[in-house]
């Protein structure tokens, strides 16, 4: 059976427009998080978020920019950076496909859209404003720049969507209905609308005195998450395809496993989440002994990172070294796994895991080899990268260094 292998990565975060910006802020530990000083968000409780630089999406040009929403723009930006990394492979567009996935799609279109259509009549909404909503835009516009006809699918599982959309591609590739799969996840939802919803779940932190430190994934004074947005996106190709280009190789996504806890809409099942590691590994073949990095989702949130903890311990005995990037980015939702992806895969092939910040001081109750203070060297050759959605989702994959 072929490999999938990953032959480019693309990110655009809150810390950098690039993937290998990005890379480099999350080895010195820089911090994406920061005071919202927008006029909406003035009356909300919470008053920070992680998000990118406007100016991401100058390449793209003034006509694609007007027909596009913020989050299709991202997974253009992101995926045109991945496949350039790869060497913009000659493949026949047959065997190419597009994989994106995302928790709310174009948000911002929707709650603008219908702003107008309140104060202004439906005369004034846009005739783009439909391409702009779906969910599917952003692998839609991203196969079409392109050009890719083996398909464009587009998982809409909440915070687990990108790492989704990255299982999805290899399928793909292992059952030989594509050669070279561009794959990963996509958010744009700093709003006033999901920031009060979010809020009002109490699943947010309330740190707006001190935005750098609200986001503190597995720490003992964690209250919540913090919204952020990005994309990121990997080139997956099966590597026989990748060998005969000559295409270099960052590594293989190894193993995977997709399912759903079928327990509560918003909270995770720490049972099924362990058995989605322990599917993850079976997959690819490996004992948890053989791991040797672990990319938790933590999310800051008091249940949630104790409920990781506690799946982590359950599937593999003694965890590895675990990291997590959004005390640097804030949650990235439906691109936050993704972003994990290409942190791992970056990670062994660097020899240096990213530290995890605001861990000033480990929860008592999670018992886990956190990396934190500074970035740690590490000679793993596998790692596991998590994602759980609210609905039950839940997603593992394991990368490996080729």
């Amino acid at each position: 059976m072929t490999r999938a292998v990953v032959t480019g990565v693309g990110a655009v975060t809150p810390l950098s427009s690039t993937a290998p910006g990005t890379w480099d802020a999350l080895l010195r530990g820089e911090q994406g998080v920061r005071a919202v000083d927008d006029a909406w968000a003035r009356e909300l409780p919470v008053r920070i978020a992680a998000r990118v630089d406007d100016a991401f999406a100058d390449p793209l040009g003034v006509r694609i920019r007007r027909r596009t929403d913020r989050a299709e723009q991202l997974a253009l930006v992101a995926g045109r950076e991945a496949w350039a990394d790869a060497g913009s492979p000659e493949v026949d567009p047959t065997r190419l496909a597009v994989a994106v996935g995302s928790a709310n799609g174009g948000i911002a279109t929707t709650l603008e859209q219908s702003r107008v259509l309140e104060t202004q009549g439906h005369r004034r909404v846009s005739p783009h404003a439909v391409t702009m909503l779906m969910a599917n835009g952003p692998a839609a516009w991203l196969s079409i720049d392109l050009g890719a006809r083996a398909g464009a699918r587009a998982p809409v599982s909440a915070c687990a969507a990108g790492v989704e959309a990255i299982v999805m591609g290899r399928e793909m590739i292992l059952a030989g209905t594509a050669d070279v799969v561009v794959c990963g996840g996509v958010e744009a939802g700093v709003q006033a609308f999901s920031i009060a919803a979010f809020a009002q779940a109490r699943a947010m932190s309330t740190r707006n005195d001190e935005p750098g430190r609200a986001s503190r994934p597995f720490d003992v004074a964690r209250d919540g998450f913090v919204m952020g947005e990005g994309a990121s996106v990997v080139v997956l190709e099966s590597e026989e395809h990748a060998r005969a280009r000559g295409a270099r190789i960052l590594g293989a996504v190894s193993g995977a496993a997709l399912t759903s806890d079928a327990f509560d809409i918003v909270g995770g099942d720490p049972d099924n989440q362990a058995r989605t590691i322990s599917l993850a590994l079976r997959s690819a073949g490996l004992a948890p002994g053989d791991l040797g990095l672990v990319h938790a989702h933590a999310t800051s949130t008091p249940v949630g990172d104790l409920n990781e903890a506690a799946a982590l311990r359950a599937a593999l005995g003694e965890p590895p070294p675990v990291t997590s990037t959004k005390g640097a980015t804030g949650h990235l939702l439906g691109a936050s796994g993704s972003l994990g992806v290409v942190a791992a895969l970056l990670a062994l092939r660097d020899g240096l895991v990213p530290p995890t910040l605001n861990v000033d001081e480990l929860d008592p109750a999670i018992d886990l080899d956190v990396v934190r203070g500074a970035a740690r060297p590490t000679t793993a050759r596998h790692a596991l990268v998590d994602a759980f959605g609210f609905g039950g989702h839940s997603a593992s994959v394991v990368v490996s260094r080729d």
